[in-house]
Parts: C-alpha cells; structure tokens; sequence
C-alpha cells in the first residue's frame, strides 16, 4: 500500500523525526571535515555526493559541517515524494529529476540552484541502482557549474541493513558512528569525453573505497559488497 496526501506527509514528518533523534544519540567521529568547513568558510559552494544506501546520516553531517542552504536531486518517482518530503524537514531543498526520469528539468534545476548560491547534493547511483555504480549525472554538474565534488559517506557499528537494492544502512540509536568526507574534485568546463569516463571509474573507485574504509572502522562486515 502506498501511502499518499496526509499519511504521506505525517510519514516523511516521522522518517525524518526518526532520523534526528537517531543522529542525536550517535557517538559521533568525523574524519576529513576541516578542509569543506574551510570551503564553505570561504563561500565556496559544493556538490554533495554519497550513494543512495548512506543517505539516512548525510543530512545531519551536513550540519554539522555547518551547511546552509543546500539542495538534493531526488527521482520524480512516487517514491521520491515521500524522500523529498522528509528531506524538506532538514532544510534539504528538492530538485526533482533523475538520470532515468525528468533528467533534462532535474538538471536544470540544480543548474538554477547552484546560480543562486546554494549547495547541492546527489546520490550519483540513484534512484533505483545499480547499486554503487556511478552515474555520469554528477560529473556533468560539476562541469556545468564549476563546483567541486565532494564525496561523503558514514557508517555505524550497529544498524540495520534493509534486503533493498540499495542496502540501506540505519543506524541504531546510541551506536558509534563515522563520517567521512573525501577529497573535492573538480572538473574542468572543457573536459573531453575520455577526460570524463576517466573520472567516472576515479570517483566511483573513490566512493566505494570510503564506504568501506568507514565499515571497516566501525567494525562492520563487509557483506553489502556481496
């Protein structure tokens, strides 16, 4: 059954409830921090990539990390209303659109988010997979608009891994937690066809390279790899 109109918007008002009493309980590690804060510091705005499986803590990374204003492509599947719905409750700006469904609107969407000045943020293997494998979509955003990729992802020692395509991580509540976020990327405004599929396999290897360093950290088997 899917849940539409009030009980959808009372069920996105709980998802993300759920999730901040979750983050709030988290003994949390943060690793690589201090060189986005000093970007946003600086007025540097940043595009905001972690795979579809590690969304539940990014949102209250990103605080952490002091964000501001930030906006998230998210599918205009009727799935991605229930998302975008719950993420309005963070502060997380919907852009609607996907490499699948309203990719030419999503794309220019986030193209008049990041001229206004706001962050952005996208799961580049969403919204329905494969799973940690890496659109071209976040790429081509960074060309467009000159912003720098940063890679983010967390995982906990104790949490839920749901049987979805995704393998989505929740955390337990009071569980140690770590964050890490990687290095910007930048790509050029007149990066080549074989410039971009180079950095698609760089950042893909990058993401699932962190996501299991972050295991690893927690202690965690590494079976979402299977």
């Amino acid at each position: 059954m899917r849940l539409e109109g009030r009980w959808q918007s009372s069920a996105a008002w709980l998802a993300a409830a759920l999730l901040r009493g979750i983050a709030a309980s988290l003994r949390w590690r943060e690793e690589g921090a201090e060189p986005i804060r000093s970007l946003r510091a600086g007025g540097q705005p940043i595009i905001l990539a972690f795979w579809h499986g590690r969304l539940a803590l990014i949102p209250a990374a990103y605080r952490r990390l002091g964000g501001g204003q930030v906006s998230i492509l998210i599918s205009e599947h009727r799935d991605g209303e229930f998302i975008a719905q719950a993420m309005a409750h963070w502060g997380y700006a919907a852009v609607r659109g996907s490499s699948r469904r309203g990719a030419f609107k999503g794309a220019k969407g986030m193209l008049r988010a990041a001229r206004a000045g706001s962050d952005l943020a996208i799961t580049p293997d969403g919204p329905r997979g494969p799973r940690e494998v890496l659109q071209m979509g976040v790429l081509e955003l960074a060309r467009w608009t000159g912003l720098p990729i940063v890679p983010v992802t967390f995982s906990s020692r104790w949490g839920k891994i749901f049987s979805s395509w995704d393998h989505f991580l929740l955390p337990w509540p009071g569980s140690r937690a770590v964050v890490l976020w990687g290095e910007p990327l930048r790509v050029a405004s007149d990066a080549s066809a074989a410039d971009m599929a180079h950095l698609q396999e760089q950042l893909q290897a990058q993401m699932r390279s962190q996501r299991r360093r972050a295991d690893v950290l927690m202690g965690r088997a590494l079976e979402e790899d299977a």
